[in-house]
C-alpha cells in the first residue's frame, strides 16, 4: 500500500460529496484504469463544453435559460478538471518528490 501522503484523489465523490482516495501500489490495477478514463471521459466532455458554450455565445438569439444550463454544465465540468489536476498533480509530487524544491 501506499503511504497516507500519497493517496490517489479519485475523479468520483463519496456519501455528502466528500472525497475518495485510493491507496495502491498497482497503477495497472482495476481501480486504478478505472480511475484513468473516468478522468480522460470528464476531460473530453469539458473539452466539448467549451466548444458547445461557445457557439451559445456566439449565438445572439440564446436566452438567458441556455446561458443558465450552460454555465451549471461548465461548472460541474471544472469541479471534475479541478479534481482531475489536484489528483494528478499529487500523483506527479508522489513520483518526484525531489522536484519542486530549490
Amino acid at each position: 500500500m501506499t503511504p497516507q501522503n500519497e493517496l490517489r484523489l479519485l475523479p468520483w465523490s463519496g456519501p455528502d460529496g466528500k472525497p475518495c482516495y485510493l491507496s495502491t501500489d498497482d497503477s495497472g490495477g482495476y481501480m486504478s484504469r478505472l480511475a484513468d478514463n473516468i478522468e480522460a471521459v470528464q476531460l473530453g466532455m469539458a473539452a466539448d463544453l467549451v466548444e458547445q458554450f461557445s457557439a451559445v455565445l456566439g449565438d445572439r438569439d440564446a436566452g438567458s435559460e441556455d446561458l443558465h444550463r450552460m454555465l451549471n454544465e461548465l461548472t460541474g465540468a471544472l469541479r471534475d478538471v479541478l479534481r482531475v489536476a489536484t489528483s494528478r498533480g499529487h500523483l506527479l509530487a508522489a513520483s518526484n518528490p525531489s522536484q519542486g524544491r530549490f
